[in-house]
């Protein structure tokens, strides 16, 4: 088990609307480390503009796994997905996310994909919708299985896609998909939104998940408003998930705010349910 922190790369933009530490890596790592994060998560846009040996570097001189690469920005800032209409922006989107598999081959990570999977539209189809969603689903994870690379798709609330919601629909095109190394992530806040009961989403798809994020139900940092986090780390615990935790949430009061914040409040608990012992 490892508590992690969601990192942006030099290549993505700064701004308020990204859910993550910026800034040089080697502050961003250096104070994540310091607060007793294990691990870190990167949000990245163009890796070809990074050098990877010093990421790599950075966060091993820094005790830091980076555990994911996350996909996010690349709807977010560059409005690419796998399902647009426009054959060419799904074509870029397809090129990028295999950058990012490369990327994270060689840090031993894994990728997410979220956002960028795309949303129904009225110039398509649900169908062809979901006929081009499941060809690149299994185009990626063709590409990423030799590299040792899984790929984790993300459930998320209908007030960012219509594509993908609950965990049903998640495990569902898992299940269409066929490919060993395309699973699921549960993230906490999503759940919160889309599920009856997040703590029975939690132990009903546990079995397909392999990655979680945190935030609470106002996506700031774990402890700020209503969501038992004890009990949630529990669940995971008791599903026999000992994977990474990643906070993915938005930077206030400040990004160094957030992350001590964060810190503070989920270490301990982290401690009490999995253990003194774990790292």
């Amino acid at each position: 088990m490892k508590l992690c922190y969601q990192v942006a790369t030099p290549d993505v933009a700064i701004a308020d609307s990204v859910t993550a530490y910026q800034g040089p890596l080697e502050k961003s790592f250096s104070d994540l480390a310091k607060l007793g994060y294990q691990g870190v998560e990167l949000m990245t846009l163009n890796p070809s503009e990074l050098d990877w040996e010093f990421v790599k570097c950075e966060a091993e001189k820094n005790g830091l796994k980076v555990v994911l690469v996350c996909t996010g920005e690349i709807f977010g800032q560059l409005g690419l997905s796998y399902t647009n209409p426009d054959p060419e922006n799904r074509k870029e989107a397809i090129r990028r996310s295999k950058e990012i598999i490369d990327f994270a081959a060689y840090l031993g990570a894994n990728i997410n994909i979220g956002r960028i999977r795309g949303q129904y539209c009225s110039e398509l189809t649900k169908e062809q919708t979901e006929e081009l969603a499941i060809a690149a689903f299994r185009e990626l994870a063709d590409y990423a299985a030799p590299k040792g690379v899984q790929i984790a798709l993300e459930t998320v609330t209908i007030m960012q896609t219509n594509f993908i919601n609950t965990c049903a629909e998640g495990a569902d095109m898992v299940d269409r998909v066929d490919r060993p190394n395309f699973r699921l992530m549960l993230d906490v806040f999503h759940l919160n939104l889309e599920e009856k009961n997040l703590f029975d989403a939690i132990r009903q798809y546990s079995p397909y998940n392999i990655h979680v994020h945190l935030a609470d139900n106002n996506r700031r940092y774990p402890g700020q408003c209503g969501l038992d986090f004890e009990k949630i780390i529990s669940t995971f615990k008791e599903c026999g998930y000992d994977g990474a935790f990643t906070t993915e949430i938005f930077q206030l009061p400040s990004m160094e705010g957030a992350a001590k914040g964060a810190a503070e409040y989920l270490i301990p608990i982290m401690k009490k349910v999995y253990g003194q012992e774990e790292a």
